[in-house]
């Protein structure tokens, strides 16, 4: 059963926990929330409509964007975007679809040249002096296919730099901190500029910009970025990598079901945050489902899905009419009591308080 509510304006999250009777009124952020996708089952007559708080730039259907390349589906948000710079050693094929292709056009960033073999070796390599012996470092392409080999199922965030990249030498420190707390993730360095073992492998991997970051599980590339800062990093391996939090990994419409009959008593909110693997929204909003997951664990049970994972997760998308990702169902003694979709922190913790039972004044 659902219930359906207008849409309204809603305050900040800083306003909603702190002042929620008072001033501080912001209005929604004109910037894309939410991804959206069109099931063919759905029923174009519905007169009724869902509490969302979405706006309608860059939206892709489901049909092109689970047909799309990794690459051409990952939305690039300005905020999270720094230079880049250019190898000129890779050989991009005309037929073959690169990400300098799908993705917005980055700043123009400093050319480098070709290293010839033997120029450099790991000693010359100008990274910053850390204690970063948690970064596995790559010399060749048979040491990297070991590495994701050696990682089973753990997340393997791989950097592809190079010893002249200034903006390789500014992130690196930051993922050196975030391999001290991420336990269950392996981090690779690869220096493209080291030898020719290791621009041949990064002509595998077709890297043309540094630093590149590349995510692995079970030996599969999941997902990539270039270009990146430290926010969208920690965003990304949390919302790919996170998988013993306190918030409840679902898989199928059983694990759904299984969650919901677990808490029909007790009154806890199951928030079950509804996404796919490759969106942009979706990765954003996670790192704040996770602290609320941590901060609300008493009262709230946070879960997730990604509706692309496989044919039973579709299937639940399709029979809840999610047409927008990231969506959050609100479910309370085994009902559905409404949804969010969209990825402004501030509306979402305030939907949660308003089904967590809090009064909440728009």
């Amino acid at each position: 059963i659902f219930l359906y509510y207008p849409k309204t304006k809603i305050y900040s999250a800083v306003d909603m926990i702190h002042t929620i009777k008072s001033s501080g009124h912001k209005l929604l952020n004109p910037f894309t929330r939410s991804t959206t996708f069109d099931h063919s089952s759905s029923n174009s007559n519905q007169s009724t409509h869902t509490h969302t708080h979405t706006h309608t730039q860059t939206m892709a259907t489901v049909a092109n964007f689970l047909a799309k390349p990794i690459a051409t589906v990952i939305p690039r948000p300005s905020s999270a975007v720094t230079s880049s710079s250019s190898f000129v050693f890779l050989d991009p094929k005309p037929n073959s679809l690169s990400l300098k292709q799908s993705w917005r056009k980055l700043p123009p960033g400093r050319l480098f040249s070709a290293v010839k073999a033997g120029a450099s070796s790991p000693g010359k390599v100008d990274l910053p002096a850390a204690k970063d012996e948690k970064v596995l470092k790559i010399h060749s392409g048979e040491e990297f296919d070991e590495a994701l080999k050696n990682a089973k199922t753990k997340l393997v965030v791989a950097e592809f730099a190079t010893s002249k990249s200034d903006q390789s030498n500014q992130i690196y420190p930051f993922m050196v901190e975030l391999s001290k707390t991420c336990n269950d993730v392996v981090f690779l360095l690869v220096m493209g500029d080291e030898s020719e073992k290791t621009r041949e492998l990064c002509r595998r991997e077709k890297i043309e910009k540094v630093p590149h970051f590349s995510f692995y599980k079970s030996m599969e590339k999941i997902h990539e970025e270039e270009g990146i800062g430290p926010d969208q990093l920690m965003g990304d391996v949390l919302y790919y990598g996170d998988n013993h939090s306190a918030v409840v990994q679902l898989h199928g419409r059983a694990d759904v079901e299984k969650l919901i009959d677990e808490n029909k008593t007790g009154g806890k909110l199951i928030v079950l945050d509804v996404g796919l693997k490759h969106c942009g929204p979706c990765v954003k909003v996670y790192p704040t489902v996770l602290k609320l997951s941590r901060s609300m664990s008493e009262t709230v049970v946070f879960a997730r899905m990604n509706g692309d994972e496989n044919d039973s997760c579709m299937e639940f998308l399709k029979d809840m009419n999610v047409i927008e990702v990231p969506t959050f169902l609100f479910i309370r003694d085994g009902e559905i009591r409404g949804r969010y979709v969209g990825s402004g922190k501030g509306e979402l913790i305030g939907e949660i308080l308003r089904y967590s039972g809090v009064r909440v004044t728009y």
